[in-house]
């Protein structure tokens, strides 16, 4: 009777999956998401336009200066990525934890973006405070880009690739992973609901300050990303206890439990400006790097026992 009921909760889940985060569903999300960013983008640059006409009042970069509207449709681009967060967490842990870096690494580059507007091309480039954060910015996005590169290198690199199954069994890895579909059902309303509340709270803000504000684009990422991230923690906490449940291995409760680790250092690194939160965004996705390099050493070193008869 039991097993009934567990296998008729597991199909309700799949079922409400396949509507929420099937792979159909996220090819419509991406076209969707697509044709708002262009939408969005070419809508920005008719307000600008109408701004330096003088058919809109307006004393921010927000609507003067036509390379801030690139900043509109990287949003969009953004919550795309947050949905690709919720479709990959029930899959893997790893391209979970690899699709947070991802976001927080658009954040940056969205931020170069408007950091372009800010540019003065002086000649004691490093002593202006707007050219010197542009540099730092772009330096911390390449360095990023490479960072991440290396990371998904480790997942995907021959002989290290397993499944939650495989990790900490078949029968428990089963339940496992219907627990992070279950977790992924609930943060799409979750998400959803603190979208649109962040953005209504942000238009307002906008509509109070005239969107006049030089810090009104810098507001969007404290606003949303900033609970966003304090969501991952407490969802990389539960995944980090359902592993101590499921599985006894040393090794991939410590990958978890640094995993839990770097998610804190990127919500940490909104509550600070400049270099500091670049340094807390390298040093949260290094992190992450150097953990999974770690477990994959331990992963090997198993398998070379099991091979040579050990244990």
């Amino acid at each position: 009777m039991q097993a009934f009921q567990t296998n008729s909760f597991s199909a309700k889940v799949e079922s409400a999956l396949n509507l929420l985060l099937s792979p159909t569903t996220k090819h419509r999300s991406e076209r969707i998401i697509l044709t708002l960013a262009i939408a969005s983008y070419l809508i920005h640059l008719i307000l600008i336009f109408c701004s330096n006409i003088g058919w809109i009042p307006s004393g921010s970069k927000f609507l003067s200066n036509p390379i801030s509207a690139i900043y509109t449709p990287f949003s969009f681009i953004l919550v795309y990525e947050v949905y690709l967060l919720i479709f990959y967490l029930p899959q893997s842990t790893s391209y979970y934890i690899g699709k947070q870096y991802e976001i927080i690494t658009l954040i940056v580059i969205r931020r170069i973006f408007k950091d372009l507007g800010d540019l003065e091309l002086v000649n004691d480039w490093f002593q202006n405070e707007n050219d010197l954060r542009f540099t730092i910015d772009a330096v911390t996005s390449l360095l990023l880009f490479t960072l991440i590169y290396l990371f998904y290198h480790k997942i995907l690199r021959k002989g290290y690739v397993h499944g939650e199954g495989k990790e900490i069994g078949i029968q428990q890895g089963g339940q496992f992973i219907l627990l992070k579909k279950v977790i992924a059902l609930l943060l799409v309303p979750i998400l959803l609901a603190l979208a649109l509340f962040s953005f209504a709270g942000w238009f307002q803000l906008g509509i109070e300050k005239g969107f006049a504000d030089a810090n009104l684009l810098a507001y969007m990422n404290n606003i949303f990303f900033d609970e966003f991230f304090t969501i991952l923690i407490i969802v990389d906490v539960l995944i980090l206890l359902a592993s101590f449940y499921y599985s006894d291995r040393f090794h991939t409760i410590i990958r978890n439990s640094g995993f839990v680790l770097s998610t804190i250092l990127i919500k940490v690194s909104f509550s600070v400006t400049g270099i500091l939160n670049n340094l807390l965004i390298l040093g949260s996705v290094l992190f992450g790097l150097l953990i999974l390099f770690i477990h994959q050493l331990f992963e090997k070193a198993q398998i070379g026992k099991v091979n040579s008869g050990e244990g």
